[in-house]
């Protein structure tokens, strides 16, 4: 039998989506401008999560990321501790964000029509979860897994389960 194991991540959560559609893509300064931007700001955030671990820095709340390709396009799930922490992220001047934010803006003047950038962000107030199977994914795969008895063995009980 294949073990069932959920998320053990316990804790406030936020989940920040945010992707690229490429509608122009020999639009070349505009479409470079937007990619170039995110692969800085992840290894800035997996840089910090690892110092924190350590103790040598304050944690900015990231707790991890997985990408997805989409024809033209690419969607992150990034997870957070909290939506405060991830406005407190963008909007810090000396951090990675904000100068991509305004170079991008900047790039896309050129030609407004050339990309998409967008983002969603959600307060999650409940998290639930199951794998079955060898790599669990997403949360699991950032916090690591605990059986799924320990928050119960339906969706319904691990929803409901105190201490997320």
């Amino acid at each position: 039998m294949v073990e069932r194991v959920t998320h053990a991540y316990e804790g406030p959560l936020a989940v920040f989506l945010i992707g690229l559609r490429v509608h122009k893509p020999w639009r070349v300064g505009v479409v470079g401008s937007a990619v170039r931007a995110m692969p800085k700001m992840i290894v800035e955030l997996e840089r910090n999560k690892a110092a924190a671990a350590r103790g040598e820095a304050e944690s900015l709340g990231y707790l991890g990321s997985r990408s997805t390709v989409h024809g033209l396009g690419t969607t992150m799930i990034q997870w957070w501790r909290s939506v405060d922490d991830i406005y407190a992220y963008a909007n810090a001047t000396p951090l990675e964000h904000r100068p991509a934010w305004l170079a991008f803006y900047r790039a896309a003047r050129t030609d407004p029509s050339a990309v998409t950038i967008w983002h969603e962000t959600y307060a999650v107030s409940a998290a639930e979860s199951v794998y079955a199977g060898p790599a669990p994914f997403g949360l699991a795969a950032i916090s690591g897994t605990v059986p799924v008895g320990r928050r119960g063995e339906t969706a319904h009980e691990r929803i409901a389960a105190p201490g997320r």
